[in-house]
């Protein structure tokens, strides 16, 4: 039997594969909080000083009055005037570094598995986050962000693929959703955090040590029984698939997987970053994706850390940028599953929305008195980006086959965080004209949107596991042929297959 039949008889999202999806998707929270930190912890508050002009930096300590009672990095080392691009930097530092992990980890957990890779980054970026918190300098709190970032790029990304490939592919949509809103909770939960926890090293601690508890409940995961298979780890794959079937209460049925095509190539041959360039189908839909990702995230991450500079309470600003992403993920799972809307038009559509709410924006004054004001457009259009962030992630996973999907997810997510690196400056673009970060923000979901109607539709399409299936249209017609039969008639746990 080919994968897909072996989850009909394990139990596509049974009671252990819930669990374990729920451990995953909880480590969102710690991983949103890790990602805004910077918003809270960097704020600036109001300030005076006296002869700023005539000082140097040593004497600018004793002559800065802070007039706003906050504990951040600005106050602890005066990152203010000519040292106010610091605050930014170590955002960007942080996505940096997500960049590289994203590159780094990707293929490396293709090649060497999803378990080993993803706790070793896990565990070191909550060592990281620890460092964040006493540091004893700027330039060492720099560098722990991007170090932290480094293992949150990897760790994040097998994270998401191991939500996917523990289920059956008929809820990839559902776990993907559930992964990205708790996200959207966890951005609300750090706002709340910081509102409670005023002194910004305590609050850096208090957001890194659930990473502790997380780490000890992912020790015990088992490893991907579709990466597994994806390498002709046949044996392995299936003693997974029965232990799944075994906790979800469905026996220990006897299962016999059939060996993947293409594995008999040269080793190394059969995956690798190369192939998204060498092979004519992959390299065409990475070119697009990347751009995708890039969109997404430079317009989620821009408005996003814009919260903080926004009128009014920063807590409450930073809690309803994400709260207000909330509705994005229902309406996410509706419209992706239904056949005349599918993940590219719905992909499309939110982006375009997404664009055309930030140029609006330019339109209406910011102070406003209604409530329909430049706040409220901004907020409307972080709900449209962030629908479209939670499908880019389902819809980039269907399309790359299993034995390259983290080279693929990490290509594409190191072009995303090129958005995120330059995110924390599209703000500063105000100096040339106050409607100019919108602009930027316009134009990029515009775009990204016409961009990936290019892509194909994945809905109720075959997946392919290997390269060779991805390009062979007589699998694709018969797998898709077997996914029908699946669907009209059900296949029970109880049953003991045989092939």
């Amino acid at each position: 039997m080919d994968l897909e039949e072996a989850f009909q008889v394990v139990g596509e999202f049974g009671k252990y594969q819930k669990r374990t999806v729920t451990v995953l998707t909880l480590l969102q929270i710690y991983m949103a909080c890790q990602s805004m930190l910077i918003v809270l912890i960097g704020a600036v508050p109001k300030f005076s000083t006296e002869r700023l002009e005539d000082l140097d930096g040593e004497e600018l300590s004793s002559q800065v009055t802070f007039t706003e009672d906050i504990s951040s990095i600005v106050t602890e080392w005066h990152l203010i005037q000519h040292q106010a691009y610091k605050v930014s930097l170590a955002g960007s530092l942080f996505f940096a570094g997500v960049l590289i992990g994203n590159v780094f980890f990707g293929p490396l957990s293709d090649r060497i598995g999803r378990k080993p890779v993803f706790l070793s980054a896990l565990f070191f970026e909550v060592l990281f986050g620890y460092v964040s918190a006493l540091a004893p300098s700027y330039e060492v709190f720099a560098l722990s962000r991007l170090l932290v970032g480094l293992m949150n790029g990897g760790m994040a990304l097998v994270c998401f693929v191991l939500t996917q490939e523990y289920v059956g592919k008929s809820y990839w949509a559902m776990t993907g959703t559930l992964t990205n809103m708790t996200f959207a909770v966890g951005i609300a939960l750090f706002a709340v955090s910081g509102y409670y926890i005023r002194p910004w090293r305590s609050l850096a601690t208090a957001a890194n040590s659930p990473g502790v508890l997380l780490f000890l409940l992912c020790v015990t995961l088992p490893e991907s029984p579709r990466w597994l298979y994806s390498r002709g780890k046949t044996q392995q794959a299936e003693e997974v698939l029965q232990d799944l079937a075994q906790r979800n209460g469905n026996g220990r049925p006897i299962l016999k997987l059939r060996r993947p095509p293409g594995l008999d190539r040269p080793n190394g041959s059969n995956t690798g970053l190369s192939n998204l360039i060498t092979h004519p189908v992959l390299r065409w839909r990475t070119l697009v994706l990347m751009y995708v990702w890039y969109a997404c995230s430079l317009v989620y991450y821009g408005l996003t850390l814009n919260a903080s500079e926004d009128t009014g309470n920063r807590y409450f600003n930073v809690a309803m940028y994400g709260l207000v992403e909330l509705p994005a993920y229902p309406m996410c799972i509706y419209f992706i599953n239904k056949q005349w809307a599918g993940r590219k038009k719905t992909m499309a559509s939110f982006l375009a929305c997404a664009g055309l709410s930030c140029l609006l924006t330019m339109f209406i004054p910011a102070k406003s008195e209604s409530w329909f004001n430049a706040t409220t457009l901004a907020l409307v259009g972080k709900l449209m980006v962030s629908a479209a962030f939670n499908i880019v992630y389902v819809y980039t996973s269907e399309l790359y086959p299993t034995v390259i999907r983290n080279a693929g997810l990490g290509v594409c997510s190191m072009s995303c965080r090129v958005g995120g690196i330059l995110a924390p400056f599209v703000p500063s673009l105000r100096v040339l004209h106050v409607s100019m970060p919108f602009m930027v923000f316009c134009l990029s979901g515009l775009s990204a949107s016409c961009l990936c109607l290019l892509l194909p539709e994945t809905l109720n399409k075959p997946m392919a596991e290997t390269l060779e299936e991805l390009s062979n249209p007589t699998y694709q017609r018969i797998v898709e042929t077997k996914v029908h039969l699946l669907e009209d008639e059900e296949v029970k746990p109880k049953h003991k297959l045989n092939e």
